[in-house]
């Protein structure tokens, strides 16, 4: 096994490792959560989708890689190729369409309560799940190609092709290859604008809010660092690390539409950092959010005060 090959294998396991467990984890507390008769607000709705369109990702990618580059050949039919690109595509496309959705929410809820944005911040809620099935419904459209275009291992390949290693994707012509990598670049950076927009004014309203409490007494300015605003540093963190690996992602995409014939490395690159996002994101959710951390932490407790009574009871 060369370096290449050793290297592909320990990046994608990372992210396998990092990403399952990730995403389980903020699903089930939040899953959890509306068990136990708590009610979730939307923006805990939209990080459940988003960790959920996250596990679909590094489960239709990342797994694959690893088991490829492990040696095992022919995961797929065609038919199975057929649906695996599918969702992966789909699902990569939702979680940049969840992320924007979030920062849009969260900037909503800071904006000032005038007439316009009080009726935003009425719609929003209750518009939630329409809103989500609109974004399934598009990306699933847009992506519907791939059950044309895609088939399991080739004994040769033609123009336009790009070559996942356990699957292939044959472009017809220049002309669509050319046109489905613009829609991919369009769709990307109309998201990753709104995303960017959204954060740009969530950090305006945080730092006019700061400016505001600077003057007010040291014992009142923890009250300040309310849910709101921890929600939205939090969100502006996500938007800040997807940015991040999307420039690196289309950089190198940008790259694979100058050739007829992507190199393998080149294509295990970019699928690499186009699954970053899904594998580290938990992350940092958990790590900034307070009701998973409590949630989390009395699951812990329960389980220690039981483990005595349950040690007893096998004596």
């Amino acid at each position: 096994m060369d370096i290449q090959v050793i290297f592909k294998v320990i990046s994608f396991l990372l992210l396998v490792v990092i990403g399952i467990p990730g995403n389980i984890t903020v699903m089930a507390a939040f899953v959890h959560l509306r068990l136990s008769d708590s009610k979730l607000m939307p923006p805990d709705i939209i990080l459940t989708k988003l960790a959920f369109v996250n596990l679909l990702v590094v489960f239709t990618r990342g797994v694959p890689q690893v088991l490829t580059a492990l040696g095992i050949k022919k995961l797929f039919n065609n038919n199975g190729c057929r649906a695996i690109i599918f969702l992966f595509r789909v699902s990569r496309a939702l979680s940049i369409c969840m992320t924007a959705l979030l920062s849009c929410y969260q900037s909503i809820v800071l904006a000032p309560s005038s007439k316009r944005w009080r009726i935003l911040k009425q719609k929003m809620p209750q518009k939630l799940l329409l809103i989500v099935i609109i974004f399934w419904c598009v990306n699933m459209l847009i992506y519907s190609w791939t059950l044309i275009f895609s088939y399991g291992p080739l004994n040769s390949t033609t123009e336009y092709t790009l070559n996942l290693e356990f699957c292939f994707v044959v472009f017809p012509t220049f002309a669509f290859y050319i046109g489905n990598g613009t829609l991919y670049l369009f769709r990307d950076f109309l998201f990753v604008g709104l995303m960017v927009l959204a954060s740009g004014y969530i950090v305006f309203i945080l730092y006019q809010h700061r400016k505001q409490v600077k003057g007010i007494r040291s014992s009142d300015r923890g009250q300040e660092n309310t849910a709101e605003t921890r929600a939205a540093k939090a969100v502006v963190m996500l938007v800040a690390l997807y940015v991040i690996l999307f420039g690196l992602d289309n950089i190198i995409w940008i790259y694979t539409l100058q050739v007829s014939k992507v190199a393998t490395v080149v294509s295990d690159a970019r699928v690499f950092f186009a699954s970053c996002y899904s594998a580290l994101s938990p992350i940092l959710i958990i790590a900034t959010n307070k009701k998973i951390q409590m949630k989390l932490k009395s699951l812990g407790q329960n389980q220690h005060h039981q483990t005595p009574e349950t040690s007893v009871s096998h004596v």
